[in-house]
């Protein structure tokens, strides 16, 4: 048997208040990290390409669809409403259907593109599927076949509100 003093806590260590708090402060900090970790790659930037060879590659593609767009003197002007954008082209462009590019400037999941459709000489109408603001990216091109391009940022005089 044990002998037992006065001054003695007789109590088991995991009765005790002290241990647990020390225990308590690095198990904070671990559930803490696994959270930040996990709002991390959830939430992650994509401003760095994964398959950045091929992105490469192509960039070659895209500047022969551009210069393309220079030969045949082609310039666009947006209207962008809340629900459809009307693109006003100036140059030969003889397609009865556009491709219309979106891209958020930082989450690519928010990117998306819609057809534009005739309705006039040089007059392209569509409707938006998302919201867009100012400094998206946007790249038009013909959707027969990939053969000129034009791209550019949406500014702030190419979106129409109700104030306007």
């Amino acid at each position: 048997m044990k002998p037992v003093y006065p001054d003695q806590d007789t109590t088991p260590w995991y009765r005790q208040f002290w241990p647990w708090f020390l225990i308590a402060l690095p198990g904070t900090v671990v559930v803490i990290s696994f959270h930040l970790m996990y709002t991390a790659y959830k939430h992650s930037d994509d401003l760095v390409v994964d398959q950045y060879y091929k992105v490469g590659l192509a960039i070659n593609r895209q500047l022969e669809r551009k210069e393309r767009a220079r030969e045949l003197e082609l310039a666009a002007a947006f209207t962008i409403t809340d629900q459809q954008v009307t693109a006003r082209l100036d140059g030969q462009v003889s397609a009865d259907t556009l491709e219309l590019t979106f891209s958020h400037p930082m989450e690519a999941d928010r990117d998306f593109s819609i057809p534009l459709q005739r309705v006039g000489a040089g007059i392209y109408h569509g409707i938006l599927t998302a919201a867009v603001g100012e400094r998206w990216h946007w790249i038009l091109s013909d959707s027969s076949g990939g053969e000129w391009r034009l791209d550019g940022i949406v500014s702030a005089r190419d979106l129409l509100t109700e104030e306007s």
